[in-house]
C-alpha cells in the first residue's frame, strides 16, 4: 500500500512534517495542515461550503473527510514500515545539514528546526482504519472489532509498536467510522538511516526529541497496546472513571452512556501521539558514534513544555538581529506555519490543542514574559464541544494581553469549534500581515544549544 495513502493527512505528525519540509524547500503552507498546494482552491471551496451547512451535516461531512482517508481493515497487513520511512524522508531536500531531529512530534520543535534549517524524522504516524457498527462511546467494542487488523499490522512490521488509541472526547466525529492506529518505530528504519548518513557530516548533531509523557494502557499482544483517551481537556481520571463533566458531555450528544466502558488498564506506556518510544534510543546512540556525530537527547515531560522555551529563543534571536520582538503568534495543534512566522517576525508559541489547559499555559507564559504589542491566535476546530474545550470568549482573554493588536487569525468565532474553513483562512490572513522581513540566514546550532541547555523545563544530555 502506498504510504501516502496509509498515513492520515489530518494528523499532527503529518501536518508538521509537511510544514517543516515545505519550509526547507523555501515554501509556505497554503492549506495549513492539509493536502497540497495544487488542490488548495478546491479544498478551500469545500471547506467554506461546509461552514454554511446545518450542524448535523457539518459533522457528517467532517467525519466523511476522515473516513475517505482510512485504510480498509483487511489491508493493514499490506502496510510496510520501510515504505512509510522512505516516504517521510523523501519530503526533505537532499543536502548536507549541520543538525537534524528525530523522534516526538511537537510544534515548538518544528519552529526550532526551522530556525536552524534542520529536518525532522517523525517516530510516530497515524494510520486510520475503517470500521463500522461501533458506537463512539464504546471503546471496548472498538478494540474487539479491530484487534485482528492490529495484529496483522504488527505481524507484518516487526520494527513497529502499535498504540491503538480511542478518544471519544476530542475525536468523536472522526471515530464514528474509523479507529486510530498510531505506530512508532522501535528500530531505526533503513530509509531513515540512509537519509541521516547521507545528510549529516562528521561533527554534525543529531537531536532526539523525547516527550516522556506516559498514559494508562491495556496490553493487547506483542508490541500492541490500547490507549483510552488522549492529551487534551479531559483528565486521565475522567477517562477512567467518568464524572460530572463526562456525563454532561455524553448527555449533550445523545449517548446512551454516562461514562466510557473501556478494557481494564494493566500498565502504563509511552503516550500514543506525543510520546517517544525509548527502545529506539540505543540504535541512535550507536549510529551517532559510528558516524562521529554529537547526539543530543532533548527530553521534556509534556508536549507544551518546549513552547515557552522556543518562544523565548525566537525573541532573543530577533533582538540580536535588530528586529522587534513584540509580535506573538499563538498556534494550535497542526495549525502552524514556520515560513510566515519568520517572514512576519512573529514569536511562535505552540499549543497542543484548543482546550482549557492549553489556554491557561499561554496565559501563564504571558504573565511571565515581557509584553507583546501584537498577539495573533490560531484555533484548530475539531467539530466537537468536548470536555475541557476552551470557548472562543475564553481564548479572547489571551488577546486582551496585547498592548496594541489582539486578533483571532483565520478563526470564525461564531462557527468555532466547527470552523473547518479555518484550515485555509488562517494562511490567507497570515499572508496579509503588513510588516514583513527578509527570510533570515539559519541560526547557528551552537547559539540555540547554549540557550536551550540552560532552561529548567528541559532535560539536556549530550552523548
Amino acid at each position: 500500500m502506498r504510504p501516502g495513502r496509509a498515513v492520515a493527512s489530518f494528523d499532527s505528525a503529518t501536518g508538521m512534517l509537511r510544514a517543516l519540509s515545505r519550509f526547507l524547500h523555501g515554501r509556505d503552507v497554503p492549506l495549513i495542515g492539509q493536502g497540497s498546494a495544487s488542490v488548495e482552491p478546491l479544498v478551500t471551496a469545500l471547506l467554506a461550503g461546509a461552514n454554511r451547512l446545518p450542524r448535523a451535516l457539518q459533522e457528517k461531512a467532517y467525519a466523511a473527510s476522515g473516513w475517505a482517508e482510512a485504510v480498509p481493515p483487511h489491508r493493514t497487513g499490506d502496510i510496510r514500515s520501510e515504505d512509510l520511512a522512505r516516504w517521510a524522508a523523501g519530503h526533505y531536500p537532499q543536502c548536507e545539514y549541520p543538525v537534524a531531529f528525530i523522534g516526538s512530534a511537537n510544534g515548538a520543535m518544528v519552529h526550532l528546526a526551522a530556525a536552524v534549517a534542520a529536518p525532522w524524522l517523525p517516530q510516530t504516524f497515524l494510520i486510520p482504519v475503517r470500521r463500522h457498527g461501533v458506537h463512539p462511546d464504546e471503546p471496548r467494542e472498538d478494540l474487539r472489532v479491530t484487534e485482528a487488523a492490529g495484529r496483522a499490522l504488527v505481524e507484518a512490521n516487526p520494527d513497529l509498536v502499535l498504540h491503538h488509541m480511542h478518544d471519544a472526547n476530542q475525536d468523536r466525529l472522526m471515530i464514528a467510522g474509523m479507529t486510530y492506529f498510531r505506530v512508532k518505530w522501535r528500530r531505526l528504519p533503513v530509509a531513515y538511516r540512509r537519509f541521516l548518513e547521507t545528510s549529516l557530516p562528521p561533527g554534525a548533531t543529531l537531536i532526539v526529541s523525547d516527550c516522556s509523557l506516559r498514559w494508562p494502557v491495556t496490553s493487547v499482544g506483542e508490541r500492541h497496546v490500547f490507549q483510552h483517551g488522549a492529551v487534551g481537556g479531559a483528565t486521565q481520571e475522567e477517562y477512567e472513571h467518568g464524572g460530572p463533566r463526562v456525563a454532561d458531555y455524553l448527555a449533550r450528544y445523545g449517548s446512551p452512556h454516562r461514562a466510557w466502558d473501556y478494557p481494564p488498564v494493566d500498565g502504563h506506556s509511552t503516550e500514543a501521539e506525543w510520546g517517544f518510544e525509548p527502545e529506539l534510543l540505543p540504535e541512535l546512540e550507536e549510529l551517532a558514534e559510528r558516524n562521529r556525530w554529537r547526539l543530543v537527547h532533548l527530553r521534556f515531560a509534556e508536549p507544551e513544555h518546549l513552547s515557552p522555551v522556543v518562544a523565548d529563543l525566537y525573541r532573543t534571536w530577533y533582538r540580536r538581529r535588530g528586529l522587534p520582538d513584540d509580535r506573538l503568534l499563538v498556534e494550535c495543534f497542526l495549525l502552524l506555519e514556520p515560513w510566515w512566522t519568520l517572514r512576519t517576525g512573529s514569536v511562535p508559541y505552540w499549543t497542543v490543542f484548543n482546550t482549557e489547559p492549553s489556554r491557561e499555559a499561554v496565559l501563564d507564559y504571558l504573565g511571565r514574559a515581557d509584553p507583546f504589542d501584537e498577539i495573533r491566535l490560531l484555533l484548530f476546530s475539531h467539530g466537537v464541544e468536548s470536555v475541557g474545550l476552551a470557548p472562543a470568549h475564553r481564548w479572547r482573554e489571551v488577546l486582551e494581553h496585547a498592548l496594541k493588536i489582539g486578533v483571532f487569525t483565520g478563526v470564525d468565532t461564531r462557527a468555532y469549534p466547527r470552523d473547518f474553513a479555518s484550515l485555509a483562512r488562517s494562511h490567507r490572513e497570515l499572508a496579509k500581515i503588513r510588516t514583513t522581513y527578509p527570510m533570515p540566514l539559519p541560526m547557528e546550532w551552537r547559539v540555540a544549544e547554549e540557550f536551550l541547555a540552560k532552561r529548567d523545563e528541559l532535560e539536556w544530555h549530550v552523548r
